[in-house]
């Protein structure tokens, strides 16, 4: 697995609350579902590798 660092995030209440929501809905935590968002943009940009077999 690889190793996770962690870091202070600011971002406006009304997108805290979005992504709240969302988080919710695709039953997963907050932490979770940000994590997911990123990686997901990241793929898509080109600026992270796809990886099938990693589970993500």
């Amino acid at each position: 697995m690889a190793a996770r660092k962690a870091f202070a995030l600011r971002m406006d209440q009304k997108t805290l609350d979005a992504m709240q929501r969302w988080a919710n809905d695709d039953l997963r935590s907050l932490n979770s579902q940000i994590e997911f968002v990123l990686r997901e943009a990241l793929r898509k940009s080109g600026r992270l590798p796809s990886t099938k077999a990693s589970g993500d």
